[in-house]
C-alpha cells in the first residue's frame, strides 16, 4: 500500500498519471490488482451493501433536516416516510421519484435496488 501511494502522490505531484514512466504505470496496475484482489478475497469488504434507505438517511443528515421536514418536502405524510426510512414499508413509486427529484439520488442507483 505504501507503494501504491507513493506512485500516487508522485502522478499528483507531477499533474497527472500520464507524468508516470511505463514502469511505474506497470507496477502500479499490478499492485493495484493485487489489493484489490486481498480486499476482495481476504478481508472480504466488498461489495458494500448500499440500501436506499441508507442513502436516503445519509442525505437527511447532511441536509440537516428531520424526517418530518423530508415528509412535507416529498408531500407526503410522515407516518410513511418513517415507515419506509425503517424498512416496514416498501417504498412506493411516489417515495422513489422524490427521493430521485427532491435529494439528487440517481436514478439508476434506484432501479438496481428496488
Amino acid at each position: 500500500m505504501k507503494l501504491i501511494e507513493n506512485y500516487i502522490q508522485q502522478a499528483t505531484d507531477g499533474g497527472g498519471f500520464h507524468s508516470l514512466g511505463e514502469k511505474e504505470t506497470d507496477e502500479l496496475e499490478k499492485l493495484s490488482l493485487l489489493a484489490e484482489y486481498y480486499e476482495d478475497n481476504v478481508l472480504n469488504i466488498m461489495p458494500l451493501t448500499v440500501t436506499i434507505n441508507a442513502v436516503v438517511q445519509q442525505k437527511i443528515s447532511e441536509m440537516n433536516i428531520t424526517q418530518g421536514k423530508l415528509a412535507e418536502m416529498f408531500g407526503m405524510g410522515a407516518a410513511k416516510v418513517s415507515q419506509i426510512l425503517n424498512g416496514k414499508r416498501e417504498p412506493d413509486v411516489h417515495f422513489l421519484k422524490a427521493i430521485h427529484q427532491k435529494l439528487g439520488i440517481d436514478g439508476n442507483f434506484i432501479l438496481d435496488r428496488v
